[in-house]
């Protein structure tokens, strides 16, 4: 099987496995329909032995849209019907039509032949049973068998862009049209066939094919979403029925849910940033903040109801470790549900323990002692003993050479122990404490939070996470961004992240 990471799987497992299968796509126009019955060509199916047929716009049109079809050299797989259906299949020339006449003659008299002596086995020919019926001719329809003919007994695929515009064209009764596909190639000549349509929902040709895959795009504040949902796909355990995709340079790619591999755990390398700035640890997100958060900034992370931990902390824990990395400190507030002991565990398999212990404080409001180096037991303290405490710390942090640090905290963990009115002015004392030094400022925003709205207003930079088809997703408000899908950097692993835009 091929390893193919910009289909969803369960699609790829459905056209591979034995036989041939049927599948609709369907969606709005500007979906990626088209985009995506290209590469299941290119990706899935064997472009050798494949077919993709317009009717809707032409072949040079198509490799002004899709440049990398010429790059794969698939040029000789895509047929231009838009002006005569299938006229130029073999070229048109009629000495190579006389010569393909000569040579079918050759290949069915030897496939009689073969038929008396063979025993029953993959499909030599291509079934005409329902072609033969039809009442109305297609023009060039049966070349198309022939070159199916010429594939056999291997698998082949053909694509078909639309069937509305072959249909309508020559006023064919799309049922009767695709049931003869059906029954003809999928069924009885192990062909793969993508049907794409150009409305939205077929309800009453959907129950003909094996398959049906509808596209949407749609609006989340301003910023195009895009998905594609696997709506049946017979044999096949769905077990993701949505996913996030993206069409960015003419590509078709879906996103599978971020996981961190640890597999090959490798210790963090810094990401530099200009004098005055701080990296976020992910590069993509520093092109958006102009080289990183400006020293002396407060910067919020809203976090969306269904994004979990870990989805949330790709884009934190790069954050840490670039802190720590370069030997200026953290001071956390953690929020709800994230334990110190996990936190811990988690960076220090990218940084060394000595290090973490040296550079990173995590403030633990239910203790009131504690041995561990990186935990600030404050409870029982009066305001006045937590604030000389605190000041301690941020000292101890920055050190002889006085380097800024990150003060992060989760914004639920200080309303939950401060209570509404006195949590908001204790974080515009340290928003405007952060803004009058070389600190930077974090602030994390969960749901239900009463103080969102005053977060909103004090912040420099805005950014929201959440969860789209169970792929983690950042955009920002200040600056005003497009939508991102979070994934893993493929070239260095773990936990470094990028960002792939949804266009």
């Amino acid at each position: 099987m091929k390893m193919i990471k910009s289909i969803p799987p369960e699609v790829r497992e459905f056209l591979e496995k034995e036989g041939g299968s049927s599948i609709f796509i369907e969606g709005a126009s500007g979906t990626g329909k088209t985009t995506l019955g290209l590469q299941i060509i290119e990706e899935i199916a064997d472009p050798q032995k494949s077919f993709y047929l317009s009717t809707r716009v032409s072949d040079e049109a198509l490799y002004k849209q899709f440049p990398w079809l010429e790059e794969k050299e698939m040029r000789s797989q895509i047929t231009d019907a838009s002006k005569v259906f299938l006229e130029k299949l073999y070229g048109g020339e009629a000495e190579e039509e006389e010569k393909l006449d000569e040579d079918r003659e050759k290949i069915e008299g030897a496939k009689e032949f073969l038929d008396t002596i063979r025993e029953e086995g993959p499909p030599e020919e291509t079934d005409r049973t329902r072609l033969n019926q039809l009442e109305k001719e297609i023009p060039g329809l049966e070349r198309i068998y022939d070159r199916i003919d010429h594939v056999l007994p291997d698998r082949s695929t053909l694509v078909l862009d639309s069937i509305e515009g072959i249909t309508h064209k020559y006023d064919i009764d799309m049922e009767t049209f695709v049931m003869t596909l059906q029954k003809d190639l999928v069924e009885n000549s192990n062909t793969n066939l993508i049907m794409i349509l150009e409305k939205e929902e077929a309800p009453d040709l959907e129950y003909l094919g094996d398959g049906v895959i509808k596209m949407e795009r749609y609006q989340l504040e301003g910023r195009d979403v895009r998905t594609i949902h696997l709506r049946k796909l017979r044999a096949i355990k769905i077990k993701q029925p949505s996913y996030l995709m993206s069409l960015e340079g003419g590509r078709f790619k879906c996103f599978e849910p971020y996981e961190l591999d640890i597999s090959g755990e490798q210790e963090w390398r810094p990401v530099e940033s200009p004098e005055g700035k701080y990296s976020t640890g992910t590069e993509d997100i520093d092109e958006l903040l102009d080289g990183g958060f400006d020293a002396g900034s407060y910067n919020i992370f809203e976090v969306g109801e269904n994004v979990s931990n870990e989805e949330f902390f790709s884009v934190i824990r790069p954050i840490f470790l670039n802190f720590i990395t370069q030997k200026r400190g953290v001071l956390t507030v953690l929020s709800g549900g994230t334990h110190p002991e996990n936190l811990r565990e988690d960076l220090t398999r990218f940084v060394p323990e000595s290090q973490f212990n040296k550079k990173f404080r995590i403030v633990d409001y239910f203790s009131s002692k504690t041995d561990k180096p990186y935990k600030m037991a404050l409870a029982g303290k009066s305001q006045s003993q937590y604030r000389k405490k605190y000041n301690e710390t941020i000292q101890e942090l920055k050190g002889d050479q006085e380097e800024g640090i990150l003060d992060y905290t989760g914004l639920d963990t200080l309303e939950y122990m401060q209570g509404g009115e006195v949590a908001v002015k204790q974080l515009l004392s340290g928003v405007a404490n952060t803004k009058n030094s070389d600190n930077l400022g974090i602030g994390i925003v969960k749901p239900g939070l009463n103080m969102s709205q005053e977060i909103k207003n004090m912040a420099d930079n805005y950014f929201v996470i959440l969860s789209i088809n169970k792929t983690p997703c950042i955009y920002g408000v200040k600056p005003k961004t497009g939508l991102y899908a979070i994934v893993t950097d493929e070239e260095r692993g773990s936990p470094y992240i990028r960002l792939d835009p949804i266009v």
